[in-house]
């Protein structure tokens, strides 16, 4: 609740928060706008693959060109400016940085980035949920061991489900079942990057204008993300996949108590203490009424007929019996509000979500008939969808890694929509984040 107060406390004394980011992508962007407009915030330092590309990034959200003039991070240090660089590795070990924030969205960038903030001593914002999904738990350790913060990027929904399910424990009550929102239908998981606008309602050329990436935002329909954001909740909150992954089910504000529910309580849930993405889309397209396409929700359970009639009396929906009730919240901001995690890292050493077990995990499945010598091209390309499963199954089921299905060449053929495996294709043993995820599965397993 006092944030605001710390951070303005901090810039009074001279000493802001100072940041660096790595990846100036939409993410990115919508975190730096609001940046410039608290004095609490430092943005030190910006890598991207493109510097000219991040200079336009900062333009198109108000920035005027000589707040990000400096030559080097100690005149940016100096001068409270903003360098840009190509170069992420001197960025991390600019003097005075406190926080990195890792955006890239590669999973072997985050975990070799992350590794090098550590060592250098910097707090670790994961925006990059691929690489936290791959062997965030294993990140997570190494921070705390350092005595530093690993956090979960406040803004996307992992991190405010996150918050969510801690509420619901901290006053007492179980955690039956959190998720998200998201549009969905069966034959999304086989769309591709090159017809993905349409069924966004975009032209190529809106996307374009508005920085947008189609394979990054063909991971949000096919699947994918939604399988990577709920394994990276089940692993922050200790929450465990249904056995059969993910259901979308078609699902209303208004029902989420109902179908959120376990199967003996008329609900479609197979157990308590689970993940599920809600769809806002009927199976046979129509809208759902007051649907949560954008927002988050917990569901939990009365401890007691007094809690039950307490629902009733303050109003809260509940299914059938009274006993199930839910919270959500409409909306994320998405980069907007990755400050919360920033300042929660720095002035309070407090993560804003981190994973704590390796409970969850996303896997590659076949987009389409896959033959040998095809070359996979990772999170919503033409080739894999991710899909959720318990850690357990897929450990035991020896499942690819949806993070680690790019740029690796199939040995054998996988029909569409099965579920590749490490047996499958020919990976490079050596690779750091192949040894890295490795380790992760054996710390954790």
């Amino acid at each position: 609740m006092n944030l605001d107060t710390k951070l303005r406390r901090r810039a009074a004394d001279g000493k802001p928060v100072r940041v660096g980011l790595i990846g100036a992508g939409k993410f990115g962007a919508m975190f730096l706008s609001q940046a410039g407009h608290h004095p609490g915030y430092h943005v030190l330092g910006i890598a991207d693959l493109s510097v000219e590309r991040a200079k336009e990034s900062l333009r198109r959200v108000g920035w005027a060109d000589d707040r990000f003039a400096a030559k080097n991070a100690d005149e940016a240090y100096k001068n409270g400016t903003t360098w840009i660089t190509e170069n992420a590795d001197a960025l991390i070990e600019a003097d005075g940085l406190e926080v990195l924030i890792d955006a890239t969205g590669s999973p072997a960038a985050g975990i070799r980035y992350g590794l090098k903030a550590i060592e250098q001593g910097r707090h670790l914002v994961m925006v990059n949920v691929e690489a936290d999904v791959l062997a965030g738990p294993l990140l997570a350790q190494k921070a705390e061991q350092a005595g530093l913060v690993y956090s979960l990027a406040y803004g996307d929904q992992p991190a405010l489900i996150a918050e969510m399910v801690d509420w619901t424990r901290a006053v007492g009550l179980q955690v039956i079942c959190a998720g998200k929102g998201t549009k969905y239908l069966p034959k999304y998981h086989h769309v591709t990057p090159d017809d993905v606008w349409s069924h966004y309602g975009l032209t190529p050329q809106q996307a374009r204008d508005g920085g947008m990436n189609p394979q990054i935002f063909n991971s949000f329909l096919d699947g994918t993300k939604s399988a990577i954001e709920m394994a990276a909740v089940a692993n922050a909150c200790d929450l465990v996949p249904q056995d059969c992954g993910l259901q979308f089910p078609a699902c209303g504000v208004d029902d989420l108590p109902r179908l959120l529910s376990p199967r003996d309580s008329g609900g479609i849930l197979d157990r308590k203490g689970t993940v599920e993405v809600v769809s806002s889309l009927e199976r046979d397209g129509r809208p759902v009424f007051r649907d949560l396409r954008w927002g988050v929700y917990v569901t939990f359970e009365a401890p007691s007929d007094y809690v039950a009639r307490c629902f009733s009396e303050y109003g809260l929906l509940t299914d059938p019996t009274g006993r199930y009730s839910a919270m959500y919240k409409p909306y994320h901001l998405i980069g907007l509000e990755l400050g919360i995690s920033v300042a929660s890292a720095a002035l309070r050493h407090e993560a804003t979500g981190a994973p704590r077990v390796w409970s969850g995990d996303a896997v590659a499945c076949a987009k389409r008939d896959l033959v040998v010598g095809d070359r996979l091209d990772g999170e919503g390309g033409f080739t894999v969808y991710g899909r959720l499963m318990s850690a357990k199954t897929s450990r035991s089921a020896r499942a690819l890694p949806i993070g680690l299905a790019h740029n690796v060449v199939l040995k054998r053929p996988v029909a569409q929509d099965h579920i590749l495996t490490w047996d499958d294709v020919t990976v490079e043993e050596q690779d750091p984040a192949v040894r890295f995820r490795k380790e992760m599965e054996s710390t954790f397993g």
